[in-house]
């Protein structure tokens, strides 16, 4: 594994020019869309009643001198040369560096975790070239963070903090970025037209976007590109135009002196300014969310030679305009479009609007990506998911958040109608999403990359103290909007908090209740009752022991499958698992009970597969364990006392040489043996059966008589048919609980749980098929 990791990431490195350039081509509309569209809103912000406006030049300069230095520093220093670099295993964003850390710490509060899932490829290696916790760099702070659950908790929350706020950011990106594009028609138009028009003509638009997502970006993505391109080139020309046309001397703006200046002249004012000025950043952190779809390279070569040399000519355009026009009070509360040429404003309003869309498009995808992340981690409810792309990797759709995030934008956008207070609601939660990566950043650096604490401090003393000034600046802004991304924060946040902790609750009881395994023993291979032929699939979150259901139903059925397949899916905390190590596979029990224990992992970007392929994955997994025994792999891990030894096994779509794979077809045929050259094909001979199905073992080594009489009594099984048995419980806290605790779980969680979807596989199940559904309650009491 370990040399395949090397050849891949070599192979990488060796990529072409014209891969690279393509690839920076094509993040343009998918990462800078939103970084883009500020220059619409940052003046017009920056100057909204904050600033007492003079005959002198001092508040323009000072303001594009601290957009330069903000631009240069935060998107450009910050990201593009070091967090873009804190990759996990080429993903990036808030989960990915807390999974990160996680992993380097041991600070996961999954509960599920396992010794297996350590060997897993993307989880020993990190960057492709560190192996993880082979330095003693800050061992003080990784025993700090291990030995005490309450810092778990905290960075935990500090993680779902920024989550929240990427959430808030898909709200208020969208209302601001069109109904500033939407703007421009204030200079076509009297005051008085403009007002009934610009609201509609805005609401229309975003309703329209959101209409949109059910089809997917990737039938539109190749339009996002082009746009974002022509938008850039159209704003840097604008720029260089006003720039020889009105102030040729505006450069002299670049220098900090004007920022100092700039500051002691408006003092309170100039501060409070900080807030709309912050908005320059807007979508900074998609340069390191989005890396899973880009290379790094492709992501630097794209910022820093187009877009943000396109930024400071555009920002340099409109202060030299406004330091020739600072009579007309007007223009600083129209912002942009004034300084556009009057012939080119309709071509440029229609090119404005695409951008806004563009830009709003990356946002809303990139809020279902990280509400998937926190699903698959544990931290959100089960909500439905829709891949809406086969090619396209991370394209998704999810229907209640889409339509959720509709009628929160559009409620702001009626409600506050302007974009001063709109922009200090959506700075608030770009600056806040900003610092907590500063903050996880820094943990990063001592213990990701081993560097020396001291450089850790110093880079969250050096861009926290920057960020920590544009936070002050717009929570001063409260009550002028500042309020609705911590209102919106603040919801989401308590409810993925209370999901995350009644999930870890309702697993310790499932742990602490499970049946022992003299319970099993002692009932025999035939379990006490009579065992019928088919497959019984129990869902469980348990990755040892057996579930207290399965009790349940041993003592109140009269039959029971022929053979039964405990089934665990659960997250891991690396974005990706390869497919050969997709399943661990293990008894329950001895032999011949036919007991089978499957826990299918999936990285926090990994995609579900259907059921179909599915259940075709999960009987091969079986298969394999079977013909294998825990002796080719030699993976084993635990011990038979412990129900716990486990074997990993691929998928049949991994294709590892010599593996099973399994067919189906609707011929009746008698029971045979076939033994081709290289292949030996193991048949059942059904009655009265659907589809016939037939498992494809490797003719060497030879599998000896006990396993191929299972291997026959798992087709016999699954002829009959596979019934899902799922167990519907209701929660509730213990007597005696504090009264937090009953609102939590008996009130909160259980509100969350009975609200959100059950187990993918089980809901994609077809109607027709021979899956069956079996609901029992059972009470739960924490």
């Amino acid at each position: 594994m370990d040399l395949e990791s090397v050849i891949h990431r070599n192979t990488i490195k060796e990529e072409s020019w014209k891969t690279v350039l393509t690839l920076a081509y094509q993040s343009l509309g998918v990462v800078y869309g939103d970084l883009s569209t500020s220059p619409l809103y940052v003046y017009k912000s920056a100057f909204a009643e904050d600033i007492q406006h003079s005959d002198t030049n001092e508040e323009i300069y000072g303001v594009l001198s601290f957009v330069f230095w903000t631009l240069t520093l935060i998107p450009l220093l910050k990201y593009v040369f070091i967090v873009l670099r804190a990759d996990d295993n080429g993903e990036g964003g808030t989960f990915a560096l807390y999974s990160l850390l996680c992993r380097h710490a041991r600070v996961s509060l999954l509960p599920n975790t396992q010794l297996a899932d350590e060997h897993l490829t993307e989880y020993t290696m990190d960057n492709g070239t560190v192996p993880v916790n082979r330095k003693n760099v800050g061992l003080g702070l990784k025993n700090l963070l291990e030995k005490h659950r309450v810092l778990q908790r905290v960075l935990l929350v500090l993680a779902l903090i920024g989550t929240c706020m990427v959430i808030g950011d898909g709200v208020l990106t969208p209302a601001i970025s069109v109904f500033s594009a939407v703007s421009g028609l204030e200079l076509s138009m009297s005051k008085e037209q403009h007002r009934y028009v610009e609201v509609p003509v805005a609401c229309v638009i975003l309703i329209f976007l959101f209409a949109l997502q059910h089809y997917g970006t990737h039938r539109v993505g190749s339009l996002f590109a082009p746009v974002v391109l022509t938008w850039l080139l159209c704003i840097s020309a604008i720029g260089v135009y006003n720039i020889f046309h009105w102030n040729p001397h505006v450069y002299e703006a670049l220098s900090p002196y004007y920022m100092f200046k700039f500051l002691k002249k408006t003092q309170k004012g100039g501060w409070m300014s900080l807030g709309g000025i912050l908005l320059c950043i807007t979508g900074s952190e998609a340069m390191y969310a989005d890396l899973g779809h880009f290379s790094q390279l492709s992501i630097k070569i794209a910022f820093t030679f187009l877009v943000y040399p396109s930024l400071i000519l555009a920002y340099m355009g409109q202060a030299a305009y406004l330091s020739r026009h600072h009579s007309l009070e007007s223009d600083y509360r129209i912002g942009f479009y004034v300084s556009v040429p009057v012939k080119l404003r309709w071509p440029v309003l229609a090119i404005a609007i695409l951008q806004a869309v563009v830009g709003s498009q990356a946002v809303i995808t990139g809020t279902f990506s990280i509400i998937k992340q926190c699903s698959a981690m544990g931290c959100f409810p089960k909500v439905k998911i829709i891949h809406t792309s086969s090619k396209m990797h991370g394209q998704i759709y999810i229907p209640e958040i889409n339509w959720s995030l509709m009628l929160l934008c559009l409620a702001i956008t009626v409600g506050f109608r302007d974009t001063k207070r709109m922009g200090n609601a959506a700075g608030l939660a770009v600056i806040t999403v900003m610092l907590v990566t500063t903050c996880l950043m820094s943990l990063a650096i001592v213990l990701c990359w081993h560097k020396n604490i001291l450089l850790a401090v110093c880079f969250i003393v050096f861009f926290g103290s920057i960020e920590a000034l544009y936070f002050s600046a717009s929570l001063i802004k409260f009550l002028e909007g500042a309020w609705v991304p911590i209102a919106l924060s603040l919801i989401f946040l308590i409810a993925m908090y209370v999901w995350h902790y009644g999930t870890l609750k309702k697993y310790e009881f499932d742990v602490h209740n499970k049946v022992p395994i003299n319970w099993l023993l002692s009932l025999g291979p035939s379990l006490g009752i009579v065992r019928v032929k088919g497959i019984g699939l129990i869902h469980t979150e348990l990755v040892s022991g057996i579930p207290a259901i399965f009790s349940h139903f041993v003592t109140n059925l009269p039959a029971f499958h022929q053979v039964v397949i405990f089934l665990c899916i659960k997250s891991v905390q690396v974005p990706h698992v390869r497919p050969e190590e997709r399943f661990l596979v293990g008894r329950v029990g001895p032999k011949e009970y036919r007991l089978y224990r499957c826990i299918a992992r999936y990285g926090y970007h990994d995609i579900h597969k259907d059921d179909i392929e599915f259940e075709r994955d999960l009987i091969c997994s079986i298969a394999e364990f079977i013909r294998s025994d825990a002796s080719e792999y030699g993976l084993g891990f635990g011990s038979f006392e412990e129900d716990t030894k486990m074997t990993v096994v691929g998928t049949s779509a991994s294709n590892l040489e010599g593996s099973i794979r399994m067919t189906e077809d609707d011929d009746q045929v008698d029971s045979q043996m076939e033994g081709p050259s290289e292949l030996m094909e193991v048949k059942s001979s059904p009655e009265k059966v659907r589809k016939r199905v037939r498992f494809v073992v490797p003719d060497s080594p030879q599998i000896d008589l006990d396993a191929r009489e299972e291997l026959l009594e798992l087709m016999e099984a699954k002829e009959a048919g596979m019934a899902f048995i799922l167990s519907h419980s209701y929660v509730r806290a213990k007597s005696g609980s504090s009264w937090l605790k009953k609102v939590v779980i008996n009130y909160g969680y259980d509100f969350l749980r009975r609200n959100s979807r059950g187990p993918s596989y089980a809901l994609s199940i077809p109607h027709a098929s021979t899956l069956e559904h079996i609901l029992k309650s059972f009470p739960v009491k924490l």
